[in-house]
This record gives C-alpha cells, structure tokens and sequence, in this order.
C-alpha cells in the first residue's frame, strides 16, 4: 500500500460486516447547495479488502420494491456510517436475501389475488347469463 492510499484511508469508520443493519449518511450537491441524505438497511456484501477500493452493498425494501446501494467504504461524500444493528451470519455474502424478498411480496401477491379472484368469477358468470 502506498502512501498515498494510506493518506485517503479513513480513521473514523465503524466496522462493518454482512448481516448489520446500518444508516449511511451521504453529501448531496444540488445546485449550489449541499443537504445530508441516510439510507438505511442490511449490508449484504463488502467487497475489496481493507484499502481504498473497499466497497460494501447496502439493501432496504421501498414499497414493496427492493433499493440496492454500492457505497464506496473510504469515500469523503460518506459524512457518517451509524451501525444500528449487529447480527451474526454464516456467509460472507447474503445473496439470498434477494431471492427471499422475492418470494414474500410472491406469497403477498398470491394473497391478493385470492381474495380478488371470486368476485372476478362472479362477473363471469354473470356474463355468461
């Protein structure tokens, strides 16, 4: 590692690890202002070792809709990385939560289309009168 990337590395971040559920804090520039915005969710991977490279993926549910962020570990525009939750997992990589996610709002959609579904047969048979 040079020195240069020893410079860039930041001091100030918790350790993070597949499996806590964490609040990012970032800088955003619109226009010539500057606001703070936080995501919150599960981190489901970190990637590229300790140097500067050093990624880890972030994963909320947004109305049903699964949001994945890749927020880049050493990065200035990060202001502060909040660890709201450790949990112990057994992969380094939580892909799965993925597929899992997937087969819940699965599960819900079949709910909803029982119950929508008589009074759908209703209609037909009343067309067939």
């Amino acid at each position: 590692m040079t020195t240069i990337e020893k410079n860039a590395l930041r001091t100030d971040i918790p350790e993070i690890r597949p499996g806590d559920s964490v609040r990012v804090v970032q800088k955003v520039r619109e226009g010539d202002k500057e606001r703070l915005s936080s995501f919150e969710g599960l981190v489901i991977a970190r990637k590229h070792g300790k140097g500067v490279s050093a990624t880890f993926t972030v994963r909320k549910v947004v109305s049903g809709i699964g949001v994945e962020r890749v927020f880049p570990l050493h990065s200035p525009v990060i202001s502060k990385i909040e660890v709201l939750r450790h949990s112990k997992v057994r992969r380094a990589k939580l892909y799965y939560i993925r597929e899992k996610a997937a087969k819940e709002t699965r599960k819900r959609m079949k709910s909803y289309l029982a119950v929508a579904a008589p009074q759908a047969v209703e209609s037909e048979r009343e067309e067939g009168e």
